[in-house]
């Protein structure tokens, strides 16, 4: 048996970021007592575990070359969260993973990228983003176009990331809220108008979409008539899980399972499995 899939790794918490206006986001970073991280990729998730609460799936909002620790935001929600939420540095959590498939990183090679991301999902997003950054990842992919949304602006994650990413030359980034307050200047308008009204350059381009369902599903329609073919569009299912090794069968689609066959899928993927998505 693995014990990195089915034995929770002991995780010590050595720092936690209060990421948004409503104190119910938090960024955790865990460094591992005793032996490495196991590698993983941009797309792929672990299960976190308060132990005597349970565990949930998470996706890494770390990149793989941020090494000696991992990074995981997780929205206060359930029992589970909450439990997790009343940790700080110095308390020890479990982690089993890497779970599931990543992005296709090769697929990038050469090619324009479109990521478009809402809400706190744009945790994955994150990863995707901070490796394709790197000068392994810049020689090799194209021009980077991300769009990120969120209700008002309070609720933007990374902000000081965000900040460094609006002047990174390989990178452009549009950012719009749903409702606007004194300090924001930017675009008030919904996640798909914005790239409807954007109209990236498509010829050659990979799209990534990962966040809130009705957003994503906005959004396909938007992608493929501006050009990006059904086979070109990333989808991370990730809310679609529970175990994260096909056991419990609470994310099947179709006979497939999000947690073991994604949470990454093509678009022309999940319409042969389902119309759920």
């Amino acid at each position: 048996m693995n014990r990195s899939l089915f034995v929770p790794q002991r995780m010590e918490i050595v720092k936690v970021t209060d990421e948004v206006a409503t104190h119910d986001i938090f960024t955790f970073e865990l460094a591992p007592l005793g032996g490495g991280i196991a590698p993983y990729l941009p797309g792929q998730f672990a299960e976190l575990s308060v132990f005597g609460a349970g565990e949930a799936p998470f996706g890494y909002a770390s990149s793989p070359h941020e090494t000696g620790t991992v990074r995981f935001t997780v929205k206060r929600m359930g029992a589970l969260t909450r439990e997790l939420h009343r940790l700080g540095p110095g308390a020890v959590v479990g982690m089993r993973g890497p779970l599931g498939n990543p992005f296709p990183l090769d697929r990038f090679e050469g090619r324009d990228l479109i990521v478009v991301g809402g809400g706190y999902a744009f945790t994955t997003l994150r990863s995707l983003i901070a490796t394709l950054l790197t000068d392994k990842h810049r020689k090799r992919a194209g021009r980077i176009t991300l769009f990120y949304g969120v209700r008002h602006p309070g609720l933007f994650l990374y902000k000081g990331e965000l900040d460094r990413w609006r002047t990174a030359k390989e990178l452009s980034l549009h950012l719009t809220v749903d409702a606007a307050d004194e300090t924001w200047k930017g675009p008030v308008k919904l996640v798909p108008d914005l790239v409807r009204d954007t109209a990236p350059a498509t010829e050659n381009a990979v799209a990534v979409v990962c966040g809130p369902p009705a957003m994503i599903r906005f959004t396909l329609p938007v992608l493929e008539t501006l050009g990006v073919g059904e086979e070109n569009i990333l989808i991370s299912m990730e809310r679609k899980m529970k175990c994260g090794v096909g056991m419990c069968g609470r994310c099947n689609l179709g006979p497939r399972f999000v947690c073991k066959d994604g949470p990454v899928f093509t678009l022309k993927e999940l319409r042969e499995l389902t119309d759920d998505y």
